[in-house]
């Protein structure tokens, strides 16, 4: 018997950890679907399925934002207001994998030292392990068995870059932009693809000497949000400001994500979106999967290295070298 077979809890024992809000057995339920061993799969397909049907309840919220905008002291102070107010809440901040090393920062804990200290809050770093946009593959996991656990609002940061904020608006219900004030023309810099995405914007830093500039950008934003189509039916985006210093501006914006969430359930636009996002998390999920099948074939893998040289000395194109690649798994 294997040291790992020994310490492998079984299947009703993370099963009833996690319906019983252990934090600990949580915490391993997580890493087993984050695992990318092919020996965990099973288990962790499993585990999913027991606990699918408890799952669902939360408030799930996205916030996004360049590097620097103050993404993580914005969550410590909501989260800490939420707890305060009797909720439950859980953190799946992704972290960007290194693409040269592999290894993640994984300082989120570090970051937010007062939510995570607070015994109704659960704080979860997670690699993004180079997938899209530098969101974790298991994001979507991590979030069912937090809600299974008994989490009420789940909050999923992102790295702020590339496509994290489209992988990441395909998962909650809600989805925040956070923005800064005094980094230029506000318009300028006002990014009107992720905008599109966006449920509200809010100017962060709002304290301070930075009080009135924060409320200048605010207005700016406001008055551009009246020439966009909101991607929500029904709801108008709105631009706010607040600060994690003082807490000025954390219950409006709560207030709003709550208000956001009563006219989803009401309208039916809440229901549509999550069913939405299950079909897009099945396509997803398959793409995975055929993905990996395809380069573990013995017959790619022995013409990949050939071929991929190939390509980089132009000697043939990518076109040409993607259907001897697919010729030889049986898919051309």
């Amino acid at each position: 018997m294997t040291e790992e077979s020994r310490t492998q809890p079984s299947l009703d024992e993370y099963v009833d950890g996690v319906l019983g809000g252990d934090r600990a057995m949580l915490a391993r339920a997580i890493t087993l679907v984050e695992s990318s061993a092919p020996a965990h799969a099973p288990l962790a397909a499993r585990l999913l399925e027991r606990v699918l049907p408890h799952s669902g309840g939360a408030l799930r919220v996205g916030i996004t934002g360049a590097p620097g905008v103050g993404k993580s002291c914005l969550i410590e102070r909501l989260g800490g207001h939420l707890t305060g107010r009797g909720r439950r809440v859980a953190v799946l901040a992704v972290d960007p994998s290194s693409s040269i090393s592999g290894g993640s920062i994984l300082g989120d804990k570090t970051r937010m030292v007062h939510l995570s200290r607070d015994p109704a809050a659960f704080i979860r770093p997670s690699p993004s392990s180079g997938s899209l946009g530098g969101v974790a593959r298991s994001t979507r996991e991590a979030m069912l068995l937090c809600e299974a656990a008994g989490f009420d609002v789940v909050l999923v940061e992102t790295v702020g870059v590339g496509q994290s904020e489209i992988t990441v608006r395909s998962m909650v219900d809600f989805f925040l932009l956070l923005m800064l004030a005094g980094a230029g023309d506000e318009l300028q810099g006002l990014k009107k693809g992720v905008i599109e995405l966006s449920d509200a914007l809010v100017v962060t830093k709002a304290d301070s000497d930075n009080v009135q500039q924060a409320e200048r950008a605010r207005t700016e934003y406001a008055r551009a949000l009246t020439f966009l189509s909101p991607v929500t039916r029904g709801w108008k985006v709105e631009a706010l400001s607040c600060s994690s210093v003082t807490g000025v501006g954390i219950p409006e914006l709560w207030a709003l994500v709550e208000r956001h969430q009563q006219q989803g359930q009401q309208s039916g636009t809440l229901q549509e979106r999550r069913q939405a996002q299950a079909l897009d998390w099945m396509h997803s999920l398959i793409a995975r999967r055929l993905e990996l099948d395809f380069y573990d074939n013995p017959a790619v893998t022995a013409l990949r290295g050939e071929l991929e040289q190939a390509v980089r000395q132009g000697q043939i194109t990518p076109s040409a070298a993607a259907t001897r690649l697919l010729e030889a798994a049986g898919l051309e």
